[in-house]
């Protein structure tokens, strides 16, 4: 599928300004929206909105359908009759952020499950029958998922253990009589779960239309793989590959590359690809429906997986040790379009990347990644240089896994090995944050993405993400001023310049 020419920012909904620790779906998220319209946008790229598993990362979460409820706007349940403005004002949301820079995870978690409580308990009152009837109505429609969601978030929290292999047996064999006391006995509880995944897809909705409203379309993000500590593999033990006590045999990783000497070991349980053959893909269809109600556009993470996978022994070490195995190939992709229609994806085959993946790529029709960070290391290799980037594919200067452009440059500069990069630099400026996202602009590419701390001319100090190291990532947020007129303006020019405002 081919897409028009166009630009957007690359900025996850935690990294917003605002108070309560994190960004949300409230007025900066609208206020970006505005943003990017002036600047001439047309995409707004996140990271995935799960709910994370073990750690931060929106890479592993434990539901393939849910949303982080973390982000939930408390400003937005401020209008919708659920809170006060004088009980979000006692937690945390005075104007003052607790962490401007960064994302204060703790705080975060602690001051929006109040209040997410306490929004819960108005709605539970009489006034609110019209918003019951809209809670019901959601119930209905995403039972095949939110059911078992439900029960999982309700679970976890009571035995404070995610690991479900660690439940009592009757629970992880999901027996019938242990589920519907689990349903007893946690009523409130898996009502509540409920109760904040329609909070935050009701708040998801609605921003997207905004967004969709101004031209901009949201580009999303769907990780090929699920947390092990997941309702997913939990209700759907048989699609993955695990032991009879239901812990994974063997899991996902990447052999040692770019970032890692030892490689990364993602601890990700693998699929039973032959089992999901036999169920037709249904639940990657249904994966890849609920992505479509998200999102405009879906990047699949990793999606050399479909074509083949490092497997790990999941006693390992580290990654050194893995194989790669075939994966299932267009399969999962061809069900899904019989069922869904066109898909409007795109891969990212980044890392080692081999002709078989380029050619499964290109035989679905999906536009590829180029990152101008990769272009320079050798002379004779032009792949990720932006005159060699392709029509057919999204151009990035980095992505959340790299060093900002900024902190790279500086390196390469200080190291003496930025010859390459000057010959895109232009003459007589030192706006080195200027010239390189020019250089990927003016690119063939028919789409472009700019991570915002690049837009932004940041440093090292503001890297989203280190593959490899365990704790510290996720956390960077924007400054309260961040989105100015005359940043918009000048993004606004270039994108002009480019070719690029539709």
């Amino acid at each position: 599928m081919r897409f028009p020419r166009s630009s957007g920012i690359l900025l996850p909904v935690f990294s917003l300004p605002g108070p309560f620790g994190v960004g949300d779906l409230g007025p900066s998220a609208y206020r970006f929206v505005d943003f990017l319209s002036q600047a001439g946008q047309t995409i707004w790229q996140l990271l995935p909105l799960g709910p994370p598993a073990r750690g931060d990362s929106p890479y592993s979460s434990y539901s393939a359908f849910a949303g982080n409820p973390l982000l939930t706007s408390p400003a937005e349940l401020v209008t919708a009759g659920l809170l006060t403005s004088d009980q979000i004002a006692e937690n945390g949301g005075d104007g003052t952020p607790t962490s401007p820079d960064r994302v204060d995870y703790v705080t975060a978690h602690t001051r929006r499950q109040a209040l997410l409580k306490s929004a819960f308990n108005r709605f539970r009152q009489p006034g609110h029958e019209a918003l019951r009837r809209d809670f019901a109505e959601f119930c209905e429609r995403n039972q095949s998922w939110l059911t078992d969601f439900a029960r999982f978030d309700a679970l976890a929290n009571q035995f404070r253990e995610p690991d479900w292999s660690k439940w009592e047996s009757a629970l992880v064999h999901r027996e019938p009589d242990a589920l519907a006391a689990v349903d007893a006995r946690l009523a409130d509880e898996i009502e509540f779960a409920r109760f904040q995944q329609f909070l935050f897809l009701s708040q998801w909705h609605r921003l997207k239309a905004y967004a969709n409203e101004r031209r901009v379309r949201i580009y999303g993000d769907m990780p090929i793989f699920v947390a092990y500590e997941s309702v997913d593999v939990w209700t759907s033990q048989d699609l993955f590959r695990l032991d009879d006590c239901g812990r994974p045999v063997v899991v996902a990783g990447v052999p040692p590359d770019y970032f890692s000497e030892t490689g990364q070991m993602w601890g990700n349980p693998l699929y039973c690809w032959d089992r999901l053959a036999e169920t037709g893909y249904d639940w990657w269809i249904r994966r890849f429906r609920q992505a479509f109600e998200f999102f405009d556009i879906l990047r699949i993470d990793h999606f050399r997986g479909f074509e083949s996978y490092w497997e790990i022994p999941s006693d390992a070490q580290n990654a050194i040790g893995g194989a790669w195995q075939k994966g299932p190939g267009e399969a999962p992709f061809i069900a899904a379009r019989q069922a869904l229609g066109e898909l409007p994806i795109v891969a990212e085959d980044l890392g080692l990347i081999t002709d078989d993946v380029h050619a499964l790529r290109d035989q679905l029709g999906f536009p590829g990644m180029r990152v101008l960070q990769f272009g320079f290391d050798h002379e004779d290799d032009p792949y990720h240089r932006p005159d060699s980037f392709p029509e057919h594919s999204v151009a990035y200067t980095g992505t959340h896994d790299n060093d900002t452009t900024m902190g790279w440059y500086q390196r390469r500069h200080a190291e003496g090995t930025d010859q390459l990069i000057r010959r895109f630099l232009s003459k007589g400026t030192d706006d080195v944050r200027a010239d390189l996202i020019r250089a990927v602009l003016n690119s063939a590419a028919d789409t472009v993405i700019i991570p915002m701390q690049d837009l932004l001319g940041l440093g090292s100090e503001a890297r989203m993400n280190t593959p490899g190291l365990a704790k510290g990532n996720w956390r960077w947020r924007c400054a309260s001023d961040c989105m100015g007129e005359a940043l918009s303006q000048s993004l606004r020019s270039w994108t002009e310049h480019a070719g690029r405002l539709s």
